[in-house]
């Protein structure tokens, strides 16, 4: 079993978490009761659900839920389990007046209310009205839809801070998913968000990416819930133009990289934004789901720079993947056991240990 571990709060005299947070299965299970069952989670693209009768069924760390945007225009979430014996009651998405269940028929409004059960004539203290589907907070922020199964966890908007209005710029509804690639790593979940939260590690594992940051510039913020990394966009010169991405550089541009805790990243650079879902397959295995969004490319050049632009993440992507799982394998072979931290470089995956932490002791 997981040995308990109180994080220093001083990052200076901190220690780092030890090996068994990484490795033991244990572990794992008391994230998913105590942290990923009481914040807010990413389940889908807005875009599934902006007409009445749209539906979506998803899985989100292993829970089944169906969202629906009801008649009257309300979205909702529910549990996609069928009140009589457990069915499921949607597959896939689309548009539709009702949910009926794949197992033996009962049929839902979009609101939830169980509206037929078939040959249930003589079931004595059977009220329909008791058996609806259980439902799920649910809410939404930009192109994204969210769900939490706290009912005592605090509103998405007061998690998010100031992430609205600092990204207010980006015109979300100017911006369409262009695509989606799902990446298994053989790494722990954290160890991929420690990855994320330090810009540590650019200057040795990702010299394409080096070429465009201003690592000296790079700093990251701590907030309550989330976190955001800075990372000004170097100038294009002449000498150092060859195998640049961002070659139309205007004024002082910089990529942006927001965390929520625990698990979703938002990412900003010039032209684009991505986002990243972290989802815990096992202690050991980790599922990183990468979407992007541009706005209409509009030329077949403009085009070419939009794949070019997926093209270079997903090469920064691979790099990470070798470093997660490097990591993973040295944290599984009893040699390592604790570190330290950076107080210059390192002080967002502190405060992701720190929340961590605070959830797990509630």
């Amino acid at each position: 079993m997981t040995s308990r571990f109180i994080l220093d709060p001083q990052i200076a005299t901190a220690l780092t978490p030890p090996a068994n947070w990484y490795t033991d299965p244990a572990m794992l299970e008391l994230e998913k009761q105590k942290v990923f069952s009481s914040t807010w989670q990413y389940a889908a693209s807005l875009d599934l659900l902006k007409l009445a009768g749209n539906y979506a069924a998803v899985d989100v760390n292993g829970i089944p839920i169906v969202l629906t945007r009801g008649q009257d225009g309300t979205l909702r979430a529910f549990h996609n389990v069928c009140r009589h014996r457990a069915g499921v009651v949607a597959r896939g998405c689309g548009n539709r007046k009702s949910l009926q269940c794949q197992y033996h028929g009962w049929v839902y409004g979009l609101d939830g209310k169980l509206r037929t059960a078939p040959e249930f004539d003589g079931v004595e203290n059977f009220n329909k009205d008791d058996f609806g589907l259980i439902p799920i907070r649910v809410d939404t922020w930009g192109l994204f839809v969210f769900v939490n199964l706290d009912n005592s966890a605090p509103p998405l908007l007061e998690v998010l801070g100031d992430i609205p209005k600092e990204t207010s710029d980006l015109n979300f509804d100017e911006l369409r998913k262009v695509e989606r690639r799902d990446y298994i790593i053989n790494s722990n979940w954290k160890i991929y968000i420690d990855n994320y939260l330090e810009g540590y590690h650019i200057p040795i594992a990702h010299p394409g990416l080096f070429k465009e940051v201003d690592y000296d510039k790079y700093r990251v913020d701590t907030f309550r819930y989330y976190s955001s990394q800075y990372a000004p966009i170097r100038p294009i010169r002449s000498e150092d133009s060859a195998g640049r991405i961002f070659t139309e550089i205007k004024g002082d541009e910089q990529a942006h990289y927001y965390w929520l805790f625990p698990n979703f990243m938002l990412n900003t650079y010039p032209g684009n934004v991505q986002i990243n879902i972290i989802v815990p397959l096992s202690h050991d295995k980790t599922l990183t789901i990468f979407e992007w969004y541009f706005a209409d490319p509009g030329t077949p050049a403009a085009w070419n720079n939009l794949q070019d632009g997926i093209a270079f993440s997903d090469n920064v992507q691979k790099e990470d993947i070798q470093i997660c799982e490097d990591v993973q394998r040295n944290m599984q072979s009893g040699v390592y056991y604790q570190g330290r931290y950076s107080v210059k470089r390192e002080n967002g995956v502190h405060h992701f240990h720190s929340l961590i932490n605070e959830f797990l002791e509630k």
